[in-house]
């Protein structure tokens, strides 16, 4: 071939490729952008009258906020900072109103129940916790102390939570009393400077019994990820007295020693009677900068005719669902008055509590029992990032809280919403035997997630709404884990994940709220199992088979149907009405737990009353408005003498026959860190949840009305008419995408002004 040949042959291929690329812009640029308005007609409308369930607005929280400070005789701060002898309002939330209440508006055209606030205020000069019912919304004229009225006494002082004002004054006691008094040791050992610090991260409860407010403080390297940069200092300070000049240093650990004081070891360090720590640089295993260069994108999903779901205030329509939403600042997500197909099924479904119990030699860690709660488990919820956090094309909405803070927060995007291709079938058959057919749905569901950042964990909170009639909520765990530094006898509590860094075993437990109404508020509690029967065979009475049986109860009481983790429970739970299907089957709601959870803290531990909802795997109560959280927000700081015990609910022993009923439910997972764990726990096998699923309540499986249904029979491959799969490639459409921003560091947490 002449070197002529050649050239042409390379000429007229890449004239080729180059025209091929043209075409494939020039087609691509034709398409037509997917719709933003959904083709799905809506059944029914928005309901208004949702709005009594919405978080407080902006608006809202600065008139409870300003009417709460204009009191005089009340004598309350506003300011973020201020210390804890003073009188400071922490909290501002949304006061749900009465079931009854609530029902009656929704359903029978009673009135609309008034909208009220709860104001919690840390009193530092009285030395007591109260909370206010104030309203009404938005004309605010009252407040009322309703604190022994919820909590049967009053609140002490050191019931509080740390507030950021406390907090800014613990930094200054730690850095004047500690570094700056130990500054050779802290340049020594942790290379400590006016430059340069380490971080803290408190172990909890505060104490070992009721009043104290001791807490072991656990240093770590100032790097991004700090929780597993341990260093092997630890501090126990004493912040009991709201006069922050009487705290004092009580203890020190440093390298496994103990020590009374700070002189104590500053004595022994120079006497050489210390093993010391010698610092050295180390790389931050625990960032979360890509070590490789990002160079491509992962599956998008997109929504070829527009969504086919709407959001209008606080209220969703989906298909044949409906539901009102909220976010506590408290215990984060909730949804109320869950409908499908017009009738309610839910009328609360919302989380209560997160607690995690560690294991470990160190005092940081080895009391340490996390109840989320009284921190703020929706209080944490911050921007969700698009494309990653949710689908890029999700929906997303803000809100607002108002909790240790000056004035209302906004928190950007933190929720979003987006119907989402699970990759599996909701259902299917391939018929192979006589008639050939094909008949499938695709499952395609409605997601409903926000993500809460405590701490060290991330926390990934999912309710989930399925064609099937299926609701299920469940959590799943990333972040960091706690560690502490390796000394000897702590690789009994955990495995080494890094250098001098051992990460410590720990349970994670979820308690979820779930107020089904089945057909109406009375309902009744079911189980039901399997056992083998010795039966003798109808066609051949002398031969016996072991054969699986149904075996039915209907519990009648609180105490019969507290379910506790240690003992074997029926496999199927049920909230059920009186009134049966087609078929004669009562029609129920089935409660299918998803959990792996660790044993839960023995009874015999003063601080397990504060978490005595952890012991049982589901619990029935009756329904009562002043049993509304299984948790409080002074549960941490004082678990010995809990404002809430869980078990008191079920003391009591009411008939749950014929009763409106709530389920508590408790899931989660036990966790033994290891190498995979560096530099953050992935979500992947890291949760639980709960799936409320219908059983006997339809006559058929609703899904199949639904308007995703496949079905294929030989020679009708191609026809769209039953399969919209097959006129895809004619409904290409191009996404329409929104660009990205981000604003999720608007609402961190600030120490000073």
């Amino acid at each position: 071939m002449t070197s002529l040949v050649k050239w042409i042959l390379i000429l007229f291929g890449l004239i080729s490729v180059i025209a091929n690329i043209v075409i494939v812009c020039l087609y691509s640029g034709r398409l037509p952008k997917c719709s933003s308005k959904p083709h799905h007609v809506f059944k029914g409308k928005h309901n208004e009258r949702s709005a009594m369930f919405a978080d407080l607005s902006a608006e809202e929280y600065l008139q409870v906020r300003d009417y709460m400070s204009n009191q005089k005789d009340l004598d309350i701060s506003v300011n973020a900072l201020t210390k804890p002898s003073g009188n400071f309002l922490f909290l501002i939330d949304l006061l749900l109103p009465r079931k009854a209440d609530a029902l009656g508006y929704l359903d029978n055209n009673k009135p609309k129940p008034v909208r009220e606030a709860t104001a919690v205020v840390f009193y530092g000069t009285l030395g007591h916790i109260k909370e206010y019912v104030v309203g009404p919304l938005p004309n605010t004229t009252y407040h009322r102390d309703v604190t022994v009225e919820r909590y049967k006494e009053e609140l002490p002082i050191n019931a509080r939570t740390v507030t950021i004002g406390e907090y800014a004054l613990i930094f200054k006691f730690i850095n004047e009393e500690v570094f700056t008094k130990l500054g050779q040791i802290m340049k020594e050992s942790f290379d400590v400077s006016k430059e340069k610090t380490l971080n803290g991260f408190e172990g909890m409860p505060r104490g070992v019994k009721s009043g104290e407010r001791q807490t072991w403080i656990s240093f770590f390297r100032d790097l991004s990820g700090m929780y597993i940069h341990p260093v092997g200092l630890e501090v126990l300070i004493n912040h009991e007295s709201t006069n922050a000049s009487l705290w004092s240093v009580k203890r020190l650990l440093y390298n496994g020693q103990y020590f009374d004081s700070v002189e104590d070891l500053i004595k022994q360090y120079d006497a050489g009677t210390v093993t010391k720590i010698v610092y050295k640089p180390v790389q931050n295993y625990a960032s979360l900068k890509p070590k490789s260069k990002p160079t491509g994108l992962s599956p998008q999903q997109f929504y070829a005719q527009g969504k086919r779901f709407s959001v209008k205030n606080n209220h969703v329509m989906y298909l044949e669902w409906s539901f009102a939403f909220g976010l506590s600042s408290l215990t984060g997500m909730r949804v109320f008055d869950i409908r499908f197909k017009g009738e309610r099924i839910v009328y609360e479904l919302s989380v209560q509590e997160a607690m995690s119990v560690y294991g470990s030699i160190t005092p940081g860690m080895i009391l340490t029992k996390f109840l989320d709660s009284s921190i703020g488990i929706g209080r944490f919820a911050h921007e969700l990032v698009r494309g990653v956090d949710c689908p890029y094309a999700a929906t997303y909405i803000d809100t607002f809280r108002y909790i240790d803070v000056s004035a209302p927060h906004r928190f950007r995007n933190s929720i979003c919403l987006f119907e989402h291709n699970t990759g599996r079938p909701l259902r299917r058959h391939f018929s192979d035997f006589f008639s050939n057919s094909y008949g499938g749905m695709v499952n395609s569901a409605l997601v409903f997630r926000t993500i809460t950042a405590i701490g060290n964990y991330d926390y990934l909170w999912d309710f989930i709404f399925y064609q099937s009639g299926s609701v299920e909520t469940k959590v799943h765990a990333t972040g960091y884990i706690s560690s502490s530094f390796n000394v000897d006898g702590n690789l009994k509590y955990g495995h080494q994940v890094a250098e001098n860094t051992i990460g410590n075993i720990h349970t994670h437990f979820i308690n979820f709220k779930v107020d089904l109404d089945v057909l109406g508020v009375e309902n009744v509690f079911q189980t039901k199992d399997m056992k083998f029967m010795n039966v003798s065979l109808p066609w051949m009475p002398e031969r016996y088979a072991m054969v699986p049986q149904l075996v039915e109860a209907q519990l009648k009481t609180e105490k019969e149907a507290a379910l506790r983790y240690d003992t074997k429970t029926p496999r199927y739970l049920h909230i059920a009405s009186n009134r049966t299907n087609r078929w004669g089957h009562q029609r129920s709601y089935r409660l299918q737990v998803v959990s792996f959870t660790g044993d839960s803290l023995p009874e015999t531990e003063p601080e397990e009353k504060s978490m005595s909802w952890a012991r049982y795997k589901v619990a029935i109560t009756k329904h009562k408005d002043s049993e509304q959280t299984s948790s409080s927000l002074y549960s941490q700081n004082n678990m010995w003498t809990p404002a809430v015990d869980f078990s008191k609910y079920i003391e009591d022993d009411e008939s749950i026959e014929n009763q409106d009923l709530v389920a508590w439910v408790t899931t989660g997972f036990l966790h033994i860190p290891h190498a995979e764990d560096i530099p953050n726990t992935v979500t992947v096998g890291n949760g639980g949840g709960v799936i409320l699923r219908p059983h006997n309540y339809f006559d058929e499986d609703p899904s199949i009305h639904s308007p995703d249904g496949v079905y294929i029979s030989p020679g009708s491959e191609g026809n769209c008419e039953n399969n919209k799969m097959a006129c895809l490639a004619e409904d290409a459409c191009s996404p329409v995408v929104e660009p990205f921003t981000y604003n999720g560091f608007e609402g961190t947490m600030k120490f000073e002004e």
